[in-house]
């Protein structure tokens, strides 16, 4: 499944949210424009919903695109971004 499907199916779960929503980018390495609007789609619907989305497991690259990018507001929860190891 990808990103965008991911992100499309919990948009569509998100009237049975309870107050928060936290998704695990744990397996996200790379994160593309496409992923980026259904992130934010999913951040507005949350928020006209008073539903607070977090991420979990985000690595630094995709961390620093969503800052960059101004994605949010978002929470991230532990464990902090990580690094990605490259044997």
């Amino acid at each position: 499944m990808t990103i965008n499907e991911t992100l499309t199916e919990a948009l569509a779960n998100l009237d049975t949210a309870a107050s928060d929503v936290t998704l695990d980018f744990s397996a996200v390495n790379r994160i593309d424009a496409g992923a980026l609007r259904a992130l934010d789609a999913l951040i507005a619907a949350a928020s006209a919903k008073a539903v607070k989305v977090s991420l979990s497991g985000v690595n630094v690259t995709v961390y620093k695109v969503l800052k960059l990018t101004n994605t949010g507001p978002l929470t991230y929860s532990s464990p902090a971004p990580r690094s990605i190891s490259r044997n």
